[in-house]
C-alpha cells in the first residue's frame, strides 16, 4: 500500500467531529522499513536472547499434578500450521517447522486438549458403543484421563533400537509393540525412543553367581548406550531425556547408574520403583510385577464373591528383607483361623485357592518394594493389603489406589486384625468392587487390549514424554 489513512477526532464547537488525514506516500514508505525492523528486534530479545543453538527443558512438575493445580495454557488450534521465523545473529531468513518442532507441537496441542478439557467441568466425552470410558473415584480424573488416553492412541510413536534384546517383561513388551500401532520404524517421527536392553538376561549371562560384582555388566551397558548414541542421532540430541527404558528386575535401578544421562535423564520404567533407591516419580515410570505360571492369565482371573470368603486375610512367602520377618514374627504361629499368615503353606493347600477364600491379602515388602502380590490380589477379588515404605505404585499419576486397596505401616502390624476387622462391611464391599473394575488395567493381553497393563505403561511413559519439550534449531 503506498497511502495510510489516519482517523483522529477533534472538537468544534463544542462536538466531537472525525477527520481523516491522508498521509504522503513518502512517510508511510519510510514507516513500513522502519515498523519491520524493529518487530524483528524484538523477536530476536524475546526469543533467544543469548543466540543459543539447542536446549533441553525438562519440567520438575508431574504432568497431571500440574493439571490437578489448576495450571492453565494458552489451546492451539490443532488446524494451524503457523510458520515459525529462526532469527540468529547473522540471518533473519524465515523458515518452517523443524522435525522435532513439528513433534513438539502435537505435543503441545495434546497439552492444551488435556488441561483445557480439565479446566472446563461442562465438557465430557461422548461415549461409543461397546467402548470403556474410565469413570469413578477410582481415577484421580477419570475425564483427563481418558482425554489423554485418546490423544496417546492418536499421536503417540515409539521408535525401538535394533540393537538389543529382550526377556521377562520386558520380552513381553517388545513382543506387543511388535505388533503395536505405536510403534514406528521411522525414528524421525517418534515422540520416544526404547533401549531394549535386558537386565535379567545381562545376569544370566555376565552376572558371575555369588561375586557381588557389578563391573561387567555395568560396562556392557554403557557400551550399549555408546553403540546407540555413535550410530543414531538421537540420544546426544536429549542427552537421553527422551529414551526409556524397561526393568522388572530387582538390579535394574542400580545397572542405570553405570550411565549418569540414563539414571538422570531418561524414563526409567521399573518395577522397583523405590524412592529410597532413587527412584524419581516425575520422570520414572512404576509398572507392575506380575508373575503368569502359564505364561497367560488363564485360570487366574476372577473368585467367589464376598460372601463365600471365610478368611478375613491371608499370606504365604519368604523372609526376605526387613518388613516380613516383623510380620512373621507377630503372626505365623497365631491360631486365630481369621488371619493366615505362614512363611510355607501346609501341604495340599493351594496358594491361589488361600487367595479366592481371602478377603484381604498382605503385599509386604520383600528385598525390594514391588511384588506379584499386589496384582494377584486384584486379578482374584482379594483387596490387597499394602506394606511397604517409599514404594510409588504403578500408575498413580492416574489411578487413586487409596480407593481399592488398604495401607498398613509396619509399625502398626502387630495390630493388623484389629485395622482390618474396624473396616465397616458396606467399605470392604465397594473397595473388593472396585479393585475389579481396575483389574482390566494389569491384565496381560496378547494381543494387546486398550486400557490394558501395555498400554497404561505406554500412557505413563507418554505422561513423562508431555513433561519436558526438546528443541533443536538448525545451524545456519
Amino acid at each position: 500500500f503506498t497511502t495510510f489513512f489516519h482517523k483522529e477526532t477533534t472538537k468544534v464547537k463544542g462536538e466531537k467531529v472525525r477527520k481523516t488525514n491522508r498521509m504522503n506516500s513518502n512517510s508511510l514508505k519510510v514507516l513500513w522499513f522502519i515498523l519491520p525492523l524493529f518487530l524483528v528486534a524484538a523477536f530476536v530479545v524475546i526469543i533467544n536472547p543469548q543466540g543459543s543453538k539447542f536446549w533441553l527443558s525438562i519440567s520438575h512438575h508431574h504432568y497431571l499434578e500440574t493439571l490437578n493445580n489448576g495450571s492453565s495454557t494458552k489451546a492451539i488450534n490443532e488446524k494451524d500450521e503457523v510458520p515459525i521465523i529462526n532469527v540468529n545473529k547473522n540471518t533473519t531468513t524465515p523458515k518452517r517447522f523443524s522435525k522435532i518442532e513439528k513433534l513438539e507441537a502435537g505435543l503441545a496441542r495434546s497439552r492444551a486438549a488435556i488441561l483445557l478439557l480439565r479446566q472446563n467441568k461442562s465438557n465430557h466425552i461422548e461415549e461409543e458403543e461397546d467402548e470403556y470410558i474410565p469413570h469413578g473415584p477410582m481415577y484421580l480424573n477419570a475425564t483427563s484421563f481418558h482425554r489423554s488416553y485418546l490423544e496417546m492412541e492418536k499421536k503417540f510413536k515409539v521408535y525401538v533400537y535394533k540393537e538389543g534384546y529382550t526377556y521377562a517383561i520386558e520380552g513381553y513388551f517388545i513382543q506387543a509393540m511388535e505388533v503395536s500401532k505405536f510403534r514406528t520404524e521411522n525414528p524421525n517421527k517418534a515422540h520416544v525412543y526404547f533401549l531394549p536392553l535386558s537386565v535379567t538376561m545381562l545376569i544370566e549371562f555376565i552376572y558371575v553367581a555369588e561375586s557381588h560384582e557389578w563391573g561387567l555388566m555395568k560396562n556392557t551397558t554403557m557400551d550399549y548406550v555408546n553403540v546407540i548414541s555413535q550410530k543414531y542421532p538421537y540420544w546426544n540430541r536429549s542427552l537421553g531425556a527422551d529414551h526409556f527404558m524397561l526393568a522388572c528386575h530387582d538390579w535394574g535401578p542400580e545397572i542405570s547408574f553405570a550411565i549418569p544421562h540414563l539414571y538422570k535423564n531418561s524414563i526409567r520404567a521399573l518395577c522397583n520403583a523405590n524412592t529410597s533407591e532413587k527412584f524419581n516419580p516425575t520422570k520414572d515410570v512404576s509398572i507392575p510385577e506380575i508373575h503368569l505360571p502359564l505364561g497367560t492369565t488363564k485360570g487366574l482371573l476372577g473368585g467367589p464373591p464376598p460372601s463365600d470368603r471365610p478368611v478375613l486375610v491371608f499370606f504365604a512367602g519368604g523372609v526376605h528383607g526387613p518388613i516380613r520377618p516383623i510380620l512373621l514374627q507377630h503372626w505365623e504361629n497365631s491360631k486365630d483361623e481369621d488371619v493366615q499368615i505362614h512363611k510355607y503353606l501346609p501341604k495340599g493347600v493351594s496358594y491361589y485357592d488361600m487367595i479366592r477364600k481371602s478377603k484381604y491379602c498382605l503385599c509386604p515388602s520383600g528385598y525390594e518394594v514391588a511384588s506379584p502380590r499386589m496384582v494377584e490380589g486384584l486379578y482374584m477379588g482379594c483387596v490387597p493389603v499394602l506394606i511397604k515404605d517409599n514404594y510409588v505404585t504403578p500408575f498413580s499419576d492416574v489411578l487413586d489406589w487409596d480407593t481399592f486397596v488398604v495401607t498398613i505401616h509396619v509399625k502398626d502390624i502387630p495390630n493388623l486384625k484389629k485395622i482390618l476387622m474396624d473396616i465397616p462391611q458396606d467399605k470392604y464391599l465397594v473397595m473388593q468392587k472396585r479393585g475389579i473394575q481396575m483389574r482390566r488395567h494389569f491384565e496381560v493381553n496378547s494381543p494387546p487390549k486398550r486400557y490394558d497393563v501395555f498400554h497404561m505403561i505406554l500412557h505413563s511413559i507418554w505422561l513423562r514424554r508431555l513433561n519436558f519439550r526438546v528443541h533443536d534449531v538448525d545451524e545456519s
